[in-house]
């Protein structure tokens, strides 16, 4: 369910950042340090790749030939320090869905790579989970087709344990992704979303794990 993204940028702390972000999203990520090292996944599963055009001896636009070789349609997005519109068009050429230029803010990269999930993988919008239709591009849940209206903090919390079926939350975890680290109040906002959650949605499987937090079963 979880999309996964391959990240190839050959600055170190830039891959753990992009990776942490991508993660905190909720994207499943793979960090490659090297051209040979990003070859060698190439056949691995891959929703969307995010490429630095300057790798050791090799470069991107050499990379999204090799992954355009294998899926014609695979998105992939260009990173680079070169503000360049020569870098600019030959990355559209090769294929690319978009390019971003270094200094960026790791949030802006994000909401990139979600407008390009969201375009490429539209019908993947629809999850079936217990009885419930969940439309993650329309932000809309659905049961025997009636929509039931859900708050926005409600849809994200929902999503959160979507995307990440079996794993146990802690309510500070949930805190942390769901309203970030601008919250200022009690974790105690976690069990009551998660009280009105219930209420609009009986049949959801999410489980609470006496002291710990919950989980969706």
């Amino acid at each position: 369910m979880k999309k996964i993204i391959n990240v190839v940028e050959d600055e170190k702390d830039l891959n753990e950042l992009v990776k942490r972000y991508l993660e905190k999203e909720g994207y499943m990520v793979n960090s490659y340090l090297t051209f040979d090292e990003a070859c060698s996944h190439l056949d691995d599963e891959c929703d969307l790749w995010i490429l630095d055009i300057m790798l050791d001896d090799k470069s991107g636009f050499d990379l999204i030939e090799e992954i355009k070789e294998r899926n014609q349609n695979m998105p992939v997005v260009f990173m680079s320090a070169r503000d360049k519109e020569f870098d600019r068009i030959i990355g559209l050429e090769k294929g690319s869905d978009d390019y971003i230029t270094k200094p960026f803010s790791p949030k802006e990269l994000v909401l990139r790579v979600n407008n390009i999930i969201k375009r490429v993988y539209k019908d993947d919008d629809r999850i079936e989970i217990d009885g419930y239709v969940v439309d993650e591009h329309q932000r809309a849940v659905y049961k025997n087709g009636e929509a039931i209206e859900l708050t926005t903090k409600e849809f994200d919390l929902l999503m959160l344990f979507i995307r990440n079926k079996g794993t146990a939350f802690l309510r500070e975890q949930i805190l942390e992704r769901v309203w970030n680290d601008n919250f200022y109040g009690s974790d105690r906002v976690v069990d009551d979303t998660m009280r009105r959650l219930r209420k609009k949605l009986p049949d959801i499987s999410i489980q609470t794990i006496y002291g710990f937090g919950y989980r969706l079963g």
